[in-house]
């Protein structure tokens, strides 16, 4: 058997806890997953999965063994896109993992028009608050937003969209508008916890920058629950204009603390720290690149 080939299946076992799970992945009996890992062990002459009637665990030699399988594959990867000159077109699965908010609406857009000009690629989209392990989840791209921390990632910037304090015109009415960024002391303000600092806005100001700790009724993981709170009179949100553009200009919501700008949120792809990268990969970003730069900046565009 193909050494390949059968360090991929140990890796898609590994990863789905089961044989049945990793087998179902590859499109490949159960047995023949058997099979493969049992070559595995053979050609090394030790036991890489302790297997019982209701669970699979890997050996200390098999956790070792997966972790040097992935490089190994990613390497052989590389290589391959290397030989055939990163390919010409774009093509294969491309996965994607993004922000639930900016995921289901423009690169769900963006991801609709690119899959119209590459019909040779399939796309794989995950809605989730942050990238995750890119590698062990066979992530392409992921798009993230904010200032990025992890420096293990590779990261281009895409675009960059106004952040701005709102709140409903009912609310503002029954408790007045904030003029400076310490009056929000006196209001219920409404957490975005997908935009760091938690708790914590930072504002421009003639002495440099100013940042203020909020408290309000309710916090959320994601946008949309806040900016819903915030058009039903709860308190004011600090979001994207991709995000309340339209609120905006409807005038179901209204801008506070103008003279005080926020720092612009950043869009970024990150990816696996790859020397060449995929023609479906670069494509995409450079597409992605291009669409955002022309939606997400300004108030009221989807």
């Amino acid at each position: 058997m193909d050494k390949l080939t059968s360090m991929t299946v140990f890796v898609r076992v590994a990863k789905a806890g089961s044989f049945a799970g990793g087998a179902r992945d590859l499109g490949i009996s159960r047995a023949m997953a058997t099979k493969h890992i049992m070559q595995l062990e053979g050609s090394l002459g030790t036991r890489l999965i302790n297997r019982t009637t209701r669970s699979l665990s890997l050996t200390e030699v098999g956790v070792s063994y997966l972790e040097r399988c992935q490089q190994v594959l990613l390497d052989v990867e590389e290589m391959e896109s290397a030989v055939t000159h990163l390919q010409t077109e774009p093509r294969g699965v491309l996965k994607i993992s993004a922000p639930p908010a900016i995921g289901a609406t423009h690169i769900a857009r963006a991801v609709a028009e690119f899959l119209k000009i590459h019909t040779d690629l399939t796309v794989e989209m995950i809605l989730q608050g942050s990238p995750g392990d890119l590698i062990d989840e066979g992530i392409d791209v992921a798009i993230f937003l904010g200032a990025l921390d992890d420096t293990s990632m590779v990261a281009r910037k895409l675009a960059s969209s106004s952040l701005v304090v709102c709140g409903s015109p009912d609310y503002l009415e029954r408790y007045g508008i904030p003029q400076t960024p310490e009056d929000l002391a006196g209001h219920s303000c409404l957490v975005n916890w997908a935009i760091s600092p938690r708790n914590k806005w930072q504002f421009k100001c003639e002495t440099g920058s100013k940042v203020v700790t909020v408290t309000g009724r309710m916090q959320a993981n994601a946008a949309h629950p806040i900016r819903i709170a915030a058009i039903n009179g709860l308190g004011l949100v600090m979001l994207p204009t991709y995000i309340v553009g339209k609120d905006i200009e409807n005038g179901t919501l209204k801008i506070v603390l103008g003279n005080y700008p926020l720092p612009p949120l950043d869009i970024h792809a990150v990816y696996p720290h790859r020397k060449y990268l995929s023609a479906k990969v670069k494509s995409f970003m450079d597409f992605l690149q291009d669409w955002l730069e022309h939606r997400v900046s300004m108030p009221g565009t989807e």
